[in-house]
């Protein structure tokens, strides 16, 4: 997938330098399925706004907590997980909200008991 123009991109180098890592460790996340850099014409990593921060997380969980990386598979795929309930969540109190004012603005019913 090409990269969208207008965002901030770094490359592997850059990246790794941020973080002081080498550039095999960031081509083993992407191995992982940890990291998933989009990539230029030319093929090259480009990492986003989001995939930094995305490594950041992992490089806390493994250098601050010794989580090994199979812990981190894991503990991502829960943080997903968790956004993506946390947004239906919001998509359902929107949609809650939309039926409470319909219900308000509705007139009362009459009871029809003989």
């Amino acid at each position: 997938m090409p990269a969208k123009r207008g965002q901030e991109y770094f490359t592997i180098s850059v990246v790794s330098g941020m973080f002081n890592i080498h550039p095999q460790t960031l081509r083993l996340y992407e191995r992982e399925g940890l990291l998933c850099p989009e990539r230029s014409a030319g093929n090259t990593r480009l990492y986003s706004r989001q995939d930094i921060e995305q490594l950041s997380t992992i490089l806390n969980l493994t250098r601050e907590m010794g989580v090994n990386l199979a812990g981190v598979t894991i503990i991502m795929d829960l943080l997903r997980k968790l956004r993506e309930v946390q947004e239906e969540k919001q998509v359902l109190l929107a949609m809650r909200e939309v039926l409470e004012a319909r219900l308000a603005a509705s007139p009362p019913r009459q009871s029809t008991s003989a």
